[in-house]
């Protein structure tokens, strides 16, 4: 066997033994464990000893999600301008202004977006109250 094939041995071995604790974990309990016993009552829904009033999974308004997505997208933002500002000055003697232009051009594409969410009422709160 060449030099090269010898040191993926032990990552074969690792993917071997991982396999292999996973077959276990599932096919154990399986083999010496009880069987399940179904009945109705063990089946139905159970909430703090009283039957279950809603369904389970309760529906959320897409607004949440919009909200979620507009904090994604900032969030990331901030990350990039986190790392962009860390070398900002190395970079400013390489690059130049080329440099600082990049990052305007990123902030200004960001900033769009951000307008055009709040024109549409992206990043209201609250239902918008009828003038008397």
């Amino acid at each position: 066997m060449s030099e090269q094939l010898l040191q993926f041995i032990p990552v074969g071995l690792l993917i071997l033994v991982a396999i292999g604790f996973a077959a276990t974990n599932i096919a154990l309990p399986t083999i010496i464990g009880k069987k399940r016993v179904h009945t109705p009552v063990k089946d139905s829904p159970y909430e703090c000893g009283l039957p279950a009033l809603t369904e389970g999974q309760p529906r959320f308004s897409v607004k949440f999600y919009l909200i979620a997505m507009l904090f994604i997208l900032f969030d990331i933002e901030v990350v990039f301008m986190i790392g962009w500002g860390a070398v900002f000055r190395d970079l400013m003697k390489e690059m130049g202004w080329q440099m600082l232009a990049g990052g305007a051009v990123f902030l200004l594409i960001l900033e769009v977006g951000h307008i055009y969410a709040w024109k549409k009422g992206a990043l209201d709160w609250a239902p918008k109250r009828s003038a008397k």
